[in-house]
């Protein structure tokens, strides 16, 4: 039995530091690729009025459209002949220029520059669809394999604790609650490594390829999603380690930490799916499971008042208490009962 349990141990230990490994390469992965790929494509039209041809640092990727005055480029803009124009503008220090575009700026020409410009939009659309697109998937995979791998180790763990009887050695010497304290603490804290270490990743990853505007851009809206995500997951680790302690068998996990696992498989379909739905979003930034995606995407977007990450907060901390007394409890009641399943209202009976 020691020796499986040793077995079952390293296991989990090899397949924890795999699946970290290969977070962290896609990850990386994905930053260069998006960045370099956004360096690389060529031909973006922009028409530039004369006076400001010479004001430009560079016009590489660029197809130059030189026209007389500000009305033509607006009206090639309009027309739709290019995406957009430079037209010289003595009042937008230091650049001397204004970049003139219908709905949003072009993502490579504004990826030239080291300092954004300014930009009049004619008809202004909001953020670029397609950062918009891949930060919600940044954002969306993170806490989905951050919680779930974290998650499922902690229900192993207990479950696994209950097979051997280890747990009535434990419990002989600490309390169930300290008991249940230390694995969400530990495991909170590789959590929160995890995270740490993305976020290195991708700033270093945006610093290299010159993305100086979009991490200036995601820089906010990444120290909230490092601060909504601690808390989920406290929140998320209780419930599986009680979902854990309910049953005395691996194969029986699946049937407890099931519903667990759909709370933390939707925050990733719906910021996915809804992140150009501003109704969705914001009812995502307020419910505690998916705030910690929800929040963070609202402020990247600029759809969030200043106050509003606090009242998120609030409530996911009131949450977060509610389910670590209600785990604790179940916890406690589950420990020793060998049977295949304890009941919920078992549990929470005692």
């Amino acid at each position: 039995m020691v020796a499986e349990r040793e077995i079952s141990t390293k296991l989990r230990s090899k397949a924890f530091m795999i699946s970290t490994a290969i977070l962290f390469v896609v990850a990386l992965a994905g930053l260069v690729f998006g960045g370099l790929a956004a360096q690389n494509q060529s031909g973006t039209p922009v028409a530039v009025t004369s006076d400001a041809t010479s004001l430009l640092p560079s016009t590489q990727g660029l197809q130059v459209t030189e026209v007389p005055d500000r009305a033509a480029a607006e009206q090639l803009v309009t027309d739709g002949k290019v995406d957009a124009a430079i037209v010289a503008d003595p009042s937008a220090t230091p650049f001397g220029f204004t970049i003139i575009a219908e709905k949003s700026a072009p993502t490579q020409l504004m990826l030239q520059f080291a300092q954004v410009p300014p930009v009049e939009l004619l008809a202004p659309a909001g953020t670029d669809q397609a950062i918009r697109y891949f930060v919600a998937i940044g954002f969306g995979i993170v806490f989905l394999m951050a919680a779930s791998l974290f998650g499922s180790t902690i229900a192993a763990s207990v479950v696994e604790e209950k097979q051997t009887r280890v747990v009535e050695i434990l419990i002989s010497a600490i309390r169930a609650r300290t008991l249940l304290a230390g694995k969400v603490i530990g495991n909170t804290i590789l959590a929160m490594a995890q995270i740490l270490v993305l976020a290195a990743i991708a700033i270093v990853g945006l610093t290299i390829i010159g993305q100086t505007q979009l991490l200036g851009m995601l820089g906010a809206p990444i120290l909230w999603f490092a601060v909504f995500f601690l808390f989920g997951f406290i929140l998320l680790a209780a419930l599986f380690a009680a979902a854990g302690a309910m049953v005395s068998r691996q194969e029986d996990i699946g049937s407890t930490t099931f519903p667990i696992t759909l709370l933390v498989m939707a925050p990733y379909f719906l910021v996915i799916f809804f992140n150009d739905n501003s109704t969705v979003l914001t009812v995502m930034s307020y419910v505690p499971f998916s705030a910690p995606v929800g929040m963070p995407m609202r402020l990247f977007l600029g759809e969030a008042q200043w106050w509003e990450p606090l009242i998120s907060l609030v409530i996911l901390l009131a949450t977060c208490v509610g389910a670590i007394l209600v785990g604790a409890k179940i916890y406690q009641n589950s420990l020793l009962r060998m049977g295949a399943r304890v009941k919920l209202s078992e549990a929470l009976r005692g």
